[in-house]
């Protein structure tokens, strides 16, 4: 079993590398640990908008930093863009990378921009296991995507580290509920992601349709819903599709209830990852509901605050809400 993530950056000079935004909440928390451990470390990253921009801005930056000096190389999001490209200025360095998502997982699996078999998605396979043969040190967010991985892409186990997700405490910490006048006497159920398919926004918009008629519950649904999924627009529901994240907090401490997920019931990675939400509702202490599976287990346990529904039923969902409604009616939040 290799050393644990503090021990290895111990005292060492580390390049933290990351195609993602840098304030994104797994570049903060990694960062937090390397700069709490290492001796010295840098960041190479982009404030670029444009995902393609920031992959350019980046791989020039690397190409002209000197890492003569550098023993760790910590790639932090996509390490797949850095290999075969990069590995040869990483020979003799101690490779860590964030194994967040697999191409072959997310393009053929989970989006399915390709078909299973075909030449393209044999490629993103290659990418995935060269990637994790060329890493010293694997970090994922869950034991069951360890577990996926390393299966499917013949790598040794005992290289992989599970690191949870951290909410940023700076924002999401618990305070008082101050509705606004309009939602006073209404029981207020809240979900936000950016809309990918396994989160299952489709359940979440099913369940709001099989609820039309309870008027003393209302949804607030916030992200970038596409023009594929069908809205329902009805009296209690009101649709947002961007805030800030200091803004997202304060709706949050605001609602009585949290829908988290994962509730995509036909998509494999959404049973082995546990959604970043779910970490910001329990900083912010709110009631939550999970889709009931393996990785979100491994953290959570059903509870006054946890509620656990059948993956892909919008029924099941349905149900959850009006019990804790109920409850909450009755003073037993």
């Amino acid at each position: 079993m290799n050393n644990s993530l503090a021990d290895i950056l111990k005292g060492r000079k580390v390049l933290f590398i990351t195609t993602k935004n840098i304030d994104y909440i797994r570049n903060v928390q990694e960062i937090g640990i390397i700069k709490e451990n290492a001796e010295l470390s840098y960041e190479i990253y982009s404030n670029q908008k444009s995902y393609w921009k920031r992959i350019i801005d980046v791989w020039m930056q690397l190409v002209q930093f000197n890492i003569d000096n550098i023993d760790v190389i910590y790639i932090g999001f996509a390490p797949q863009l850095f290999f075969p490209l990069f590995y040869k200025k990483f020979r003799r360095k101690f490779i860590i990378i964030d194994f967040f998502i697999s191409v072959y997982d997310t393009l053929v699996n989970d989006r399915k921009k390709f078909k299973a078999g075909g030449f393209i998605a044999k490629f993103c396979h290659f990418i995935d296991v060269k990637t994790l043969k060329k890493a010293d040190h694997v970090i994922t967010d869950t034991k069951a995507d360890t577990k996926y991985f390393a299966e499917e892409f013949e790598s040794n186990e005992n290289k992989f580290e599970t690191l949870y997700m951290k909410a940023d405490s700076s924002i999401y910490y618990p305070r008082v509920q101050n509705k606004r006048a309009d939602l006073q006497n209404k029981f207020v159920v809240l979900y936000f992601g950016s809309i990918l398919p396994l989160q299952g926004v489709d359940v979440v918009l099913d369940t709001v349709k099989l609820l039309k008629e309870k008027n003393e519950i209302f949804f607030q649904i916030i992200g970038p819903i596409s023009n594929k999924y069908s809205k329902p627009v009805q009296d209690n529901v009101e649709y947002i599709d961007w805030l800030s994240q200091e803004e997202l907090a304060g709706y949050i401490a605001n609602a009585d209830l949290c829908l988290a997920g994962h509730f995509n019931g036909e998509i494999d990675k959404a049973r082995r990852t546990i959604p970043g939400k779910a970490f910001i509702y329990s900083e912010m202490e709110r009631p939550m509901i999970l889709g009931d599976n393996e990785a979100n287990k491994e953290l959570f346990k059903e509870d006054a605050k946890v509620m656990y529904v059948k993956m892909g039923n919008s029924i099941d969902l349905k149900n959850a809400i009006i019990y804790i409604q109920v409850k909450y009616q009755k003073g037993e939040e």
